[in-house]
């Protein structure tokens, strides 16, 4: 019994998000920094998996908002599993934004921590925990303004912005618009966020920004704007951080309603090559290996038939083995394939091979045997 509860216990630890704090010595700075860091879930345990990052600015309470949502959205596959780390700066917010007068640039301690960002946290973070090149950068009010200086780099070592409420720079707008319009060597993610309610200066300054940003076609970067009616500058945190991670990780999800009816069926090339493409993309921008969800085969197959494509069923069906070799996906869309192109004897037989798989997900194989049974009543085999 004793050995029964230990092992609860431990299945319970891993089976949720870890949250825990960490010291960094930093020479830039000088001092010593507070961290708090979420693993997700099963970290221990996949020890082959690696992370995207994400580093939360204002960690001091900023940090259990983007965690949160983080955790959620990872939970249903609407995004990766990522690595949370948010930098306490209580007490040092002024500094650590500190700009220069002259050219409002980060200066004395504010250029002091842009260093300890590049030279000490990322590289911190990556020899301490599998964290990928992947990254996202979050701030609100002044470090929301603070993190586009990471984004002017040629080789910026965030991928993501999500800048709430910026309190902006002179220039900034300028900046961020001719920036905007460069083509990146890697697709860059930008969002931007106020509300009706937010600090007045604030607010006409993003809403200003915005209508130069979304004017800008580049496909190079992809941006997204929110304005909350009814929020003030501190709620509009708690509705921006899904919004943004949303739009981040977009590729990332179920294939939706709107994407099968808006871009699914309106495709001049194949639906299976869509599926494809949409996988290729996830691993290309996060680094992460997606297995293929059944519902996203699902929505594939309804695309065929709505099409009337039925030849690629061979296709989807051959994907589908490869993704669930022990189930009887696969064979279905094999099984649908013979049977949609006349040959019944072959649909008959792949439709009975079924009966040493497992059932997946509304794919059952009793329904397939069933299926088989009737095409041998039916045409008499």
């Amino acid at each position: 019994m004793k050995f029964f509860v230990i092992l609860l216990l431990f299945s319970f630890h891993i089976s949720f998000s870890q949250t825990f704090y960490e010291s960094i010595e930093s020479e830039a700075l000088g001092t010593t920094r507070e961290l708090k860091i979420q693993l997700p879930r099963n970290y221990e345990a996949n020890t082959d998996q690696d992370y995207p990052l994400i580093i939360v600015f204002d960690g001091d309470y900023l940090f259990e908002v983007v965690a949160g949502n983080v955790d959620y959205y990872s939970y249903w596959k609407d995004m990766p599993d990522a690595i949370v780390v948010g930098v306490n700066q209580m007490e040092s917010r002024a500094d650590d934004c500190t700009l220069s007068v002259e050219d409002y640039l980060p200066s004395k301690k504010g250029a002091q921590f842009y260093d300890f960002v590049v030279t000490e946290l990322i590289p911190f973070v990556t020899e301490n925990y599998r964290s990928l090149d992947f990254r996202t950068a979050v701030g609100h009010g002044e470090t929301a303004n603070f993190i586009n200086y990471f984004f002017f780099k040629k080789s910026p070592v965030f991928n993501a912005f999500i800048a709430l409420s910026p309190q902006l720079s002179p220039y900034m707008q300028e900046n961020l618009s001719r920036k905007f319009s460069l083509e990146q060597k890697t697709k860059s993610f930008y969002y931007l966020s106020t509300a009706s309610s937010d600090i007045r200066q604030n607010k006409k300054e993003a809403t200003e920004l915005n209508s130069k940003l979304m004017v800008i076609d580049n496909p190079s970067v992809s941006y997204e704007f929110d304005d909350f009616e009814g929020a003030t500058h501190y709620s509009l945190v708690a509705h921006s951080i899904p919004k943004a991670l949303e739009s981040i990780f977009s590729v990332f999800q179920p294939i939706s309603r709107s994407e099968y009816k808006n871009k699914i069926l309106t495709l001049e090339s194949s639906p299976v090559d869509y599926l494809i493409e949409k996988y290729k993309t996830i691993n290309e921008l996060f680094g992460v290996e997606k297995q293929m969800l059944v519902n996203d085969f699902r929505a594939i197959a309804a695309a065929i038939e709505k099409t009337e494509q039925f030849a690629l069923y061979k296709d989807l069906g051959d994907i589908a083995r490869e993704q669930y070799p022990e189930t009887v996906l696969g064979v279905f869309y094999l099984a649908r394939y013979f049977e949609q192109t006349d040959k019944y004897k072959k649909a008959m037989k792949t439709y009975r091979s079924a009966y040493t798989l497992e059932s997946v997900d509304g794919y059952s194989k009793d329904d397939m045997l069933n299926r088989a049974d009737e095409i041998q009543k039916e045409f008499g085999y």
